[in-house]
């Protein structure tokens, strides 16, 4: 880290007590609603091992593993399994997940994203020549791929685990059977929800007999899970991909009005893949993300490759009203190259296996240089894409995207990180839930339309294949030692790419600690107008930004950072310094 890091980072740690160093509490806060932003929170430091999950019932999992002698992926599965029951509207065994893991030698990037089913085709979203509205496609079976998480989390505990398999469902197993308490945030999410309901299962799990959910405070507890994670837990993924769990799932897409195409054999022939990650260099650092069928690795490095060039660590945030504020030189910049990076993804990213990706091409220094230098005093409005060394224009624009994630990022005794991204796409899914646990609906995030103007859209629905993604987990390491700098992530769909790019400049050029960098108001594009997190930048940023062209949004931007950084302490001991979301109600716990 740079100087000023560190001295933060010192002058955080001697102002906490030892023993608050070495563990945070053992009953977290209870979980704030989703509207909520909780001020005031404080950097996590712990010196042996962190885990950073969107719920506390799910870091305290991965701490108990962790504690117990387990991994960083050990600890990610216990968590994932967790947030399966505690937050069921972002992820879960029903749906997909990109891993990055590093082993103190080399980083691996794991794909576990849900697949077509064979029998689906490039028009499943088009009705009478036009594409499908929204909800329409995504509630029920037709939106449902096939789910990849857990074979994903099998192939990395093969290779990476310490505790036995079945020891890191225990802690979902107790919560399933004992019950959680329905936090604020899941109540006013299905308070808000117009399609969960409709489902029989669901209905009777969430909301009470009127119509309504179950109040804040109910204490939920899901034996049908408890059963599906036993049964997994005591074989193997091939517990959930064939046999009686698999036959379910499929009678349940195929049964809904909406019925959809999954098959019993497109579970069974469902293989977790094992990629080559996106690592870049990026000024004193090497940052490594998700490759496609991920757009987010892709993303996040061409804007930090821009930022190379248009230097803004010129431009940190400045203190008012006893709150770090943006500059509006920064967000101009930032938005501005978040423009360039999206206009690439949305014409050249899509699932390697069916599209040919260039990801060195679009990373590429000089590429990205001239990138930069398109960046002029007002805003370009919308970029177009680039034509990287070697590519030629063939695909049309689409930019599909929903919402629905969660991430965790872990650290271990042992030299081992991970940062994983899970999600079931849309918020609670495809709105079904059997066996205790709630569907996908991947397939929306392809394009609805198979081509434009003529041309095919890359990211088209075909049979086995992966819709493109915005998840970005990334690790970022030291170059000169190749020492791990940190481990960060986020949910918020097409949004991701901007939260996880604006943290890392937060912690690599503004020298915020990390909890600083999460907390910090949330602001880019999507080659679209320039969003703003709504009531958290300064009305004079704002303005500035309206003078200087850009078509400024203020919207919800709930993102649910998980962020692990390396610090040293003043006594000279390395340590762990974790952050987590004030929008939600994730927490990092470590010792």
């Amino acid at each position: 880290m740079a100087a000023a890091l560190k001295s933060r980072f010192a002058a955080l740690a001697a102002g906490l007590l030892l023993a608050a160093c070495a563990s945070a509490p053992d009953r977290p806060s209870a979980p704030e609603a989703a509207s909520g932003f909780r001020a005031g929170l404080h950097t996590t430091i712990a010196t042996r091992h962190m885990a950073a999950a969107a719920n506390p019932l799910a870091a305290e999992a991965g701490r108990e593993i962790l504690r117990a002698g387990g991994s960083a992926v050990d600890a990610a599965i216990a968590m994932q399994m967790v947030l399966t029951l505690v937050e069921p509207q972002s992820s879960g065994v029903g749906g997909g997940a990109f891993l990055l893991h590093f082993d103190g030698r080399q980083v691996q990037a794991f794909d576990g994203r849900e697949t077509a089913p064979m029998a689906a085709d490039e028009n499943l979203f088009m009705v009478g020549g036009r594409p499908m509205a929204f909800h329409e496609a995504a509630v029920g079976g037709r939106s449902v791929g096939t789910p990849g998480v857990l074979r994903m989390l099998e192939a990395a505990h093969r290779q990476h685990g310490r505790l036995a398999w079945a020891r890191l469902f225990e802690p979902a197993i107790r919560l399933a059977d004992g019950g959680f308490a329905i936090s604020p945030r899941l109540h006013a999410l299905l308070t808000d929800d117009k399609h969960l309901a409709r489902d029989p299962t669901a209905r009777s799990y969430f909301y009470g007999a009127d119509g309504a959910p179950k109040p804040v405070g109910t204490v939920l507890r899901n034996p049908q899970l408890a059963a599906t994670l036993r049964a997994i837990a005591a074989g193997s993924a091939d517990t959930f991909y064939r046999g009686e769990i698999a036959a379910d799932v499929v009678r349940t897409v195929r049964s809904h009005p909406n019925a959809g195409k999954l098959a019993e054999s497109d579970l069974a022939a469902y293989r977790a893949a094992e990629r080559v990650p996106v690592c870049t260099d990026y000024k004193r650092w090497r940052v490594c993300g998700m490759p496609p069928p991920s757009s987010g690795g892709i993303a996040v490095a061409q804007m930090l490759g821009i930022f190379a060039v248009r230097n803004i660590a010129v431009v940190p945030p400045v203190e008012a009203d006893g709150q770090l504020q943006p500059q509006a030189d920064a967000v101009h910049l930032f938005a501005e190259a978040g423009r360039l990076a999206f206009a690439d993804r949305n014409v050249y990213v899509a699932d390697p296996d069916f599209i040919p990706v260039d990801w060195i091409a679009l990373t590429h220094p000089r590429y990205l240089a001239d990138r930069a230098g398109l960046i002029g005093e007002r805003s370009m409005g919308r970029a177009q894409p680039g034509v990287p060394a070697g590519y030629t224009m063939t695909w049309a624009a689409d930019e599909a995207q929903r919402i629905a994630t969660s991430h965790i990022s872990a650290v271990d005794g042992f030299g081992n990180a991970v940062a994983m991204t899970s999600s079931i796409e849309d918020q609670f899914g495809a709105r079904l839930m059997v066996r205790g646990f709630l569907l996908n609906n991947q397939l929306t995030d392809f394009s609805f339309a198979p081509g434009e103007d003529g041309k095919p859209v890359a990211n088209r629905l075909q049979p086995g294949k992966r819709p493109r993604s915005s998840m970005a987990p990334t690790l970022v390491f030291d170059r000169a030692g190749g020492e791990l700098v940190a481990t960060v992530g986020s949910p918020g769909g097409s949004l991701i790419i901007g939260y996880v790019a604006r943290t890392l400049v937060g912690v690599l050029d503004w020298d915020l600690d990390i909890q600083q960098a999460i907390s910090l108001a949330n602001f880019g594009s999507r080659n679209g107008p320039t969003e703003l997190e709504r009531g958290r930048v300064d009305r004079g940023v704002v303005e500035a930004l309206r003078a200087r062209g850009h078509e400024v949004r203020e919207i919800p931007m709930v993102s649910g950072l998980q962020g692990i950084v390396r610090v040293r302490l003043p006594d000279g001991r390395r340590a762990w310094a974790g952050g987590a979301d004030p929008r939600r109600e994730g927490v990092a716990l470590g010792d």
